[in-house]
């Protein structure tokens, strides 16, 4: 399976898996058909699925007119999600699995940004491969989602979840937003010297036009607030070890940056 990160709207990435063997792919969160048709066009491969994570216009976007040229591919979603994701065949829950190119993801509930969020969970191919997660906008590169339909305490849940996968797991998360949750880390956790060299490494990258998705899961784990709220240093920015207490307060001070 490889995945191939596709540009849409003005910082969204769509990520098309492609089965080399079969010539079939797959697309995760269709911002816009666009992009992704084009793709398929280059490899001359069908489209079988779609895999969304929750039901925003950003990520659904390109649902219908992708019905349209490939009538038989099905649709999945969370099952929270019902009537809301165009074109929805598959209604998916925390522990459901889904298959695809020979790979099996295994599907997180992870509410917070949405009620109905998920993110599909691909585990190692073989030894030394990376997991492939994709998270939609719950953990972006050195941030997470803004919570639109949930609570802290869901978001801290959620990311729990992602936060427990292997180290080198890579995180295909949908926008590119990673210099600007770097600029607000570096607020609240000045004297992290990874997330110090992160931030250099980000901004010759951004220079370069070069994308920053996907990251790596250790490196989240070292350098992104909000996967540490049990760091000492932020909880007393927070003044609270509470997990939720400490994630609110850095969501909070984020959403005003």
């Amino acid at each position: 399976m490889q995945v191939k990160r596709l540009l849409a709207l003005s910082d969204n990435y769509i990520f098309l898996l492609h089965d080399r063997e079969q010539n079939t792919a797959a697309v995760v969160d269709p911002a816009e058909a666009r992009p992704v048709l084009r793709c398929l066009e280059t490899l001359g491969a069908e489209l079988v699925a779609i895999f969304n994570t929750h039901h925003h216009g950003d990520h659904v976007g390109g649902n219908r007119e992708l019905i349209q040229h490939f009538p038989n591919l099905c649709v999945y979603g969370g099952a929270e999600d019902r009537g809301r994701i165009p074109g929805q065949h598959v209604f998916l829950q925390e522990g459901d699995r889904v298959e695809f190119a020979g790979r099996v993801a295994e599907i997180f509930f992870v509410p917070g940004h949405t009620r109905a969020h998920i993110a599909y969970y691909f585990p190692r191919a073989t030894a030394g491969d990376p997991g492939e997660l994709f998270c939609g906008d719950t953990l972006f590169a050195g941030g997470c989602g803004r919570l639109f339909e949930g609570t802290p305490a869901q978001m801290v849940d959620s990311l729990s979840k992602l936060r427990a996968l292997p180290d080198n797991t890579r995180v295909w998360c949908a926008h590119e937003y990673t210099q600007k949750n770097l600029q607000f880390a570096l607020t609240v956790d000045p004297q992290n010297s990874d997330l110090q060299t992160r931030y250099r490494q980000v901004q010759d990258a951004r220079q370069r036009g070069e994308a920053t998705v996907p990251s790596l899961l250790g490196m989240e784990k070292r350098t992104n607030p909000f996967l540490r709220w049990d760091d000492r240093a932020l909880q007393s920015v927070a003044n609270s070890n509470d997990p939720v207490r400490v994630f609110g307060r850095l969501r909070g001070m984020k959403d005003l940056f």
